[in-house]
């Protein structure tokens, strides 16, 4: 599965709400939207998913337009005001939470039995504001990935939370070499990161969670499709089978 952004844009330079950009994105390459402002990220993820028509370019999936395909494939993931966590949400209670809205049984023991299988039991009560960014988005990748029929996914500004760029990267190429289709919205510093990581971090590694990767052999530089702006996990653990966790969830197409 295939998704493209076809120099999407939203209002007129200077000053558009959202600058036109591209990326590709497709199983095992991540797709990376580099673009700046407090506002960009959310509507280029909101484009991105398809749940924003943009006024400029065209969203593609394998070829074709179809917003409600787009819809119905991929979670957004960690998007400011759309599909984030509170702060003070313990990941225990995000897990239930989204284990009900993946219409699955949130039971306790089901709740433990998910996050040992990511190796995260160790974070039950702690707030999700003060894991590390790597373990966050982990944490929310892998319970996007609990919806049914969800297999892709559009993750916002990790790089706000804080931590390592080449962390939480690492997680994210980690999922997408899982066949998920993975789009990443970030600001042009973190990318211009990243796009020097397509050389040096390994095809295999991993990370675990303290946050330490461990790698085995480089990759080419074209691991990944890049935005024309400017830019392109934790254990790579058994997968619980995903949209994102988040409190107020965003609302179902």
């Amino acid at each position: 599965m295939t998704l493209e952004l076809d120099h999407v844009g939203i209002g007129e330079e200077p000053g558009a709400a959202l600058p036109v950009v591209s990326a590709v994105a497709a199983p095992g390459h991540p797709g990376v939207v580099a673009v700046e402002t407090e506002q960009a990220p959310v509507l280029a993820s909101l484009v991105a998913g398809g749940r924003m028509q943009p006024d400029t370019g065209r969203l593609l999936l394998d070829g074709h337009e179809d917003a409600a395909a787009v819809r119905r494939a991929f979670a957004l993931v960690d998007t400011p005001g759309v599909a984030e966590p509170f702060p003070v949400m313990t990941v225990k209670q995000i897990v239930r939470e989204e284990l009900a809205f993946a219409a699955q049984r949130p039971s306790r023991d089901h709740v433990d039995t998910v996050l040992e299988e990511l190796g995260l039991g160790h974070y039950a009560d702690t707030p999700v504001q003060r894991v590390p960014t790597a373990v966050r988005v982990r944490l929310l990748v892998e319970l996007a990935l609990l919806r049914d029929g969800v297999t892709g996914l559009v993750v916002t500004a990790p790089e706000r939370h804080g931590g390592a760029v080449e962390e939480w990267f690492a997680v994210l190429r980690d999922v997408a070499r899982r066949g998920v289709t993975v789009v990443l919205v970030t600001s042009k510093a973190a990318a211009a990161t990243v796009e020097t990581l397509l050389d040096t971090v390994d095809t295999t590694g991993t990370i675990d969670t303290t946050g330490t990767i461990r790698t085995t052999e480089t990759e080419g530089p074209d691991d990944a499709a890049l935005s024309d702006g400017t830019e392109p996990g934790l254990p790579s653990g058994p997968s619980v089978t995903a949209e994102s966790a988040t409190v107020p969830t965003e609302a179902t197409p």
